[in-house]
């Protein structure tokens, strides 16, 4: 219980991955859990339909809610094409939008509202640290001696800053607003993050990414769940803060930690050309491996939050013994 309160807790967009670990988070903590899904399941939390981009009897799910938190946006991981971008844009701004408009208009609002976002709204950073502070926005930045960062980088930085903005714009005064930009939650489950690079280093693969140079942020799930926790009982927390654990590091560290915890020794690096490739035909975009980020949880360290796990051999160690124990 948080301040020995039962809390009401709303999900929009709470049916993927990270959804339903906080959904089970925070069930487990006697909370009341209810997602809204486009397409609801048997869960030990309610679910309740939404579609995202109309009021319906989902909106009596917030009305005297203490707490909403919107996960609503369709994967990174896909080509930019057209018709994703729009997908990727439509998917996030439009359910933020809308839910500004229910939310201004209930006569009980929750408290507190957590709204998605990302960490990539910072620039590709190999020289110093990004927290909220001092951290510069992306976009058009030079990304070596002779080349700027490439025009899908830009898009998806200004795709950040309009969902931030949409979030922002409606005055919800009797609702505290805090955007998460979050950098890469690893999971112990099928199609994380996690579970992709450990795929590569379980099968000799999980070498060197690009130069590997390339910063690293990341952030162990049950530190995420506690850090969400931690942001919702501390009411002078609000606007933008980082989630990412303070350690962050180079992807050729990050790699060789990874191995190490799956008692590889050896992989085969992937050089860049070679990951464009590889992103062509996974369908994906090499982005999400080669920009740098290197964000800092500023704000959340000087807030007092201490983390479970600080620095990425002891995380990895603790997701792979999870990942063994699975049934």
């Amino acid at each position: 219980m948080m301040n020995g309160r039962r809390l009401r807790i709303v999900l929009p967009g709470g049916s993927g991955q990270v959804g339903r670990m906080l959904a089970e988070f925070f069930q487990e903590r006697g909370h009341h859990v209810t997602v809204l899904t486009r397409g609801p399941y048997t869960a030990p939390w309610q679910t309740v339909h939404w579609d995202g981009m109309h009021a319906g009897p989902w909106v009596e799910t917030l009305e005297g809610a203490d707490v909403c938190i919107h996960l609503s946006g369709k994967s990174v991981n896909c080509r930019y094409t057209a018709k994703n971008r729009r997908a990727l844009y439509d998917s996030r701004i439009g359910p933020t939008r809308l839910l500004n408009q229910v939310i201004a208009g209930l006569a009980e609002p929750p408290r507190v509202w957590l709204n998605a976002s990302t960490a990539t709204i910072y620039r590709h950073a190999l020289d110093r640290e990004m927290d909220e502070a001092t951290g510069e926005i992306g976009g058009h930045e030079m990304i070596s001696a002779r080349r700027r960062a490439p025009e899908k980088w830009n898009w998806t930085v200004q795709l950040v800053k309009d969902w931030e903005a949409a979030f922002f714009e409606t005055p919800t005064p009797r609702t505290r607003k805090v955007a998460l930009r979050t950098s890469l939650v690893f999971s112990p489950t099928p199609g994380n993050i996690f579970a992709v690079l450990s795929n590569l280093a379980r099968f000799g693969l999980g070498g060197t990414q690009g130069n590997g140079r390339q910063y690293v942020s990341w952030m162990h799930e049950a530190d995420y769940a506690r850090a969400l926790e931690f942001l919702i009982e501390h009411e002078e927390m609000d606007g933008p803060v980082n989630l990412a654990a303070p350690e962050p590091l180079p992807n050729r560290e990050l790699m060789a930690a990874l191995r190490e915890a799956w008692d590889v020794p050896n992989g085969l690096p992937a050089p860049a050309p070679l990951i464009a490739l590889g992103a062509f035909f996974l369908r994906t975009e090499p982005e999400l491996v080669l920009k740098s980020r290197r964000v800092m949880p500023g704000r959340l360290l000087k807030a007092g939050f201490e983390f479970q796990f600080p620095e990425w051999p002891a995380a990895a160690a603790d997701l792979v013994r999870q990942w063994r124990e699975r049934p």
